[in-house]
């Protein structure tokens, strides 16, 4: 088997209400998502979710070979990038080539990739996270009633602004979840790097006196080695980080200087980086958890090691024109037996969707605000939604399908 040549799409995420965080909202609560397609000359092709604007010359490391040496195309993809390095978007090429490899590797075999690697319960406990910094109290409530009903017993808030609010907006899910479930929920705080080392400690502490954290991710700089064990002597929460993170040489600083307690890796980065970082991660006792919507690739691979701790599940829907062998129930994603990750393309309906790709703005969350880590008062307005008395509840959507049933629907 060879591959042959490769085919790039663009689809969108629609939330239906707006997603962000600390850096910023998407008011029309739509993002990108961008899709690879590697060919092989025996018809068999593989899906990998990332970005792709690098990909022809980063494609020249893997094309006539056979798609089934994935660790070894990997090493190609990086040393192809030797140069100018292999950060970023870069990095996340590698990655969706890197899963499509995986992808077309196990449909060759017949199997499912969790299989394929070596899983055996094909069950991965899932945790909610709504992006949910730009939602009124209602909206909140309401999208958390939601995964609620999937089972979701831990919940991930969007925060970093205002104490007062996030300390508001943490009890608030903490009562959805436990009126859904009887039982105290393990609840979480992102701030996407927007603190100090000292505005980390302070926050984190007020927020303890009445709530009890899991885990508060990434409060510093991703690179704060010191910085991020100096929050975590001060807190009584776990610090996670590492989503942002592109390569091993990235995370042996923050671990040699025990930095880090939740080992994180985002889905965009492919399936090959994160069985490395967990390797390595499990070789210091500390626990991985995948970050990213639709993470199938990494979702598969948490199946085969032995220090995954949780996933991220944010959208409830699949990307448009996408389908995925898997649904979410008792609050856990649930695994097909569809040979390879299970990923359907329906390339027409992405071509005729009237949604386009989402134009970068300068003030949205993949941009890092100038006043970040220098706020001297708290920011009560602006990101944070005003709580809005008369809100429709969001509607119960259908959770990622197996089939095409929705898994709600199922008996």
């Amino acid at each position: 088997m060879r591959i042959t040549g490769y085919r790039t799409l663009t689809t969108s995420q629609e939330w239906g209400r707006p997603v962000g965080d600390a850096n910023g909202v998407f008011a029309d609560g739509v993002t990108t998502v961008p899709i690879v397609v590697v060919e092989t000359d025996e018809g068999i092709t593989g899906v990998g979710l990332g970005p792709h604007g690098d990909i022809e010359s980063i494609f020249a490391a893997i094309h006539g070979e056979d798609p089934r040496a994935v660790t070894a195309l990997y090493d190609r993809m990086l040393r192809q990038t030797f140069k100018a390095g292999h950060a970023g978007s870069v990095f996340g090429t590698i990655g969706a080539l890197d899963t499509a490899l995986w992808d077309i590797k196990a449909q060759a075999a017949g199997q499912p990739l969790w299989r394929l690697l070596g899983g055996r319960d094909r069950r991965v406990p899932a945790y909610a996270s709504g992006l949910d910094i730009g939602l009124s109290d209602d909206e909140l409530v309401a999208a958390y009633e939601v995964y609620a009903r999937h089972g979701l017993r831990a919940a991930k808030l969007k925060g970093g602004l205002d104490i007062e609010r996030d300390r508001d907006r943490l009890h608030l899910v903490r009562e959805v979840l436990t009126a859904a479930h009887g039982r105290r929920p393990g609840l979480m705080l992102d701030v996407n790097e927007a603190w100090t080392r000292k505005q980390a400690v302070r926050h984190v502490c007020e927020l303890e006196r009445t709530l009890d954290l899991v885990w508060v991710e990434e409060p510093v700089r991703r690179w704060d080695a010191e910085g991020l064990a100096v929050v975590g002597r001060g807190i009584r929460a776990s610090v996670a980080t590492g989503e942002n993170l592109t390569g091993l040489e990235q995370y042996r600083p923050l671990i040699a200087a025990a930095a880090v307690d939740v080992v994180q890796t985002a889905a965009v980065w492919g399936v090959t980086h994160f069985l490395r970082v967990s390797a390595l991660a499990h070789a210091y006792d500390l626990p991985v958890s995948p970050i990213g919507n639709s993470p199938v690739g990494l979702l598969h691979a948490a199946t085969s090691v032995p220090n995954h701790l949780v996933s991220e599940l944010q959208d409830l829907h699949a990307p448009v024109g996408i389908s995925f062998d898997l649904h979410v129930e008792d609050g856990a994603f649930v695994l097909g037996d569809s040979p390879g990750l299970g990923v359907t393309v329906a390339e027409e309906e992405i071509r005729a969707s009237r949604r386009r790709p989402v134009t970068p703005t300068a003030d949205g969350p993949n941009v890092r605000p100038e006043r970040a880590g220098r706020r001297l008062l708290a920011v009560a307005e602006g990101v944070y939604a005003k709580p809005r008395p008369h809100v429709t509840a969001l509607p119960d959507a259908p959770a990622y399908t197996h089939d095409g049933v929705p898994s709600a629907a199922r008996p």
